[in-house]
């Protein structure tokens, strides 16, 4: 539980999904970048989170990738399992998830227009038993259910630490302290926002950016751990322009963004399903091959 702890405070790197030419999942494919951000350094994988496209699996395919993914980390950093949807299915997959050896589960908000705090409550309960009473990580991405809501998901047994992916940098400061002192808070809208969610008081972010870049991650984790946000700014002024064009199309280019990166760097994970926008736009293509190159990485990717 420490070590997992400790590891909540540094990067919750989230593992893209790979797809062969006929849009199957691939997981052979998510072996190089598993082995990238492991090399740099990235302190926790997570299988089937937003950037692994939970929300496009089956719960089938979902429990194939977590497995997969615990496969290719073997052990060597904390691997956090996303569950979600409905119920039986996030009770299933909770199951496969701590079957397959992960650390821990991460519990997306459910998305239905009629959650009830207290449900939700009794969601997250239920998610925990039928996943061997694993630790839980929140990823709240709505803050609307309000201050006391969240303070009572925190206060259910197991629950080490909540992903907080809203702008919300105020109502994190309330919900901080109207929660159990010992629960982690992690920044969860990537480096971007990592400095203010720091601020006021989080540790850690998640990325999308290690499967392409863990290196720059890291760094920005380094300088936000030291103190200095001025080197944290300039490294993340970097990396603005790829978080920028995740961010287009109402964050529907957000997985198109690391996929098409991906495949410039000569590791073609496929495509993505709809909803999500794909292709890239010519303009959004050609911005993405400019930073590609001005960082290096299709130089690397050529050697």
């Amino acid at each position: 539980m420490t070590d997992l702890k400790t590891a909540l405070t540094g990067i919750s790197g989230i593992l893209a999904t790979p797809y062969d030419a006929d849009g199957n999942i691939a997981p052979e494919k998510q072996g190089p970048i598993v082995e990238r951000a492991l090399k740099a350094g990235v302190h926790i994988l997570t299988a089937n989170g937003n950037t692994g496209e939970f929300y496009s699996l089956t719960t089938e395919e979902a429990i194939a990738m977590v497995t997969a993914s615990a496969g290719h980390i073997r052990g060597r950093c904390p691997l956090i399992a996303g569950v979600g949807r409905a119920l039986p299915d996030a009770c299933r997959l909770a199951k496969a998830s701590a079957a397959a050896g992960a650390s821990a589960l991460m519990i997306h908000q459910p998305p239905d227009p009629f959650v009830a705090p207290r449900g939700v409550v009794d969601y997250v309960k239920a998610v925990s038993e039928a996943g061997n009473n694993l630790p839980m990580v929140l990823y709240l991405r709505n803050d609307g259910i309000g201050t006391d809501a969240i303070a009572a998901l925190c206060s259910v047994p197991g629950v080490v630490g909540v992903k907080w992916a809203t702008p919300n940098p105020m109502k994190l400061k309330a919900a901080m302290e109207a929660s159990p002192e010992e629960i982690i808070w992690v920044g969860g809208l990537a480096e971007v926002w990592a400095p203010t969610f720091y601020a006021v008081g989080a540790r850690g972010f998640t990325s999308g950016l290690i499967n392409v870049w863990p290196e720059r991650s890291v760094a920005i984790s380094a300088a936000l751990e030291a103190g200095d946000y001025a080197k944290a700014r300039d490294l993340i002024a970097g990396m603005q322009v790829f978080e920028d064009i995740r961010a287009e199309e109402q964050g529907g280019a957000n997985v198109p963004g690391v996929k098409a990166a991906l495949a410039m760097m000569g590791e073609d994970c496929g495509g993505v399903r709809p909803p999500a926008a794909w292709p890239l736009s010519d303009d959004q293509t050609s911005r993405l091959k400019a930073f590609m190159d001005d960082a290096g990485l299709l130089s690397r990717a050529a050697s």
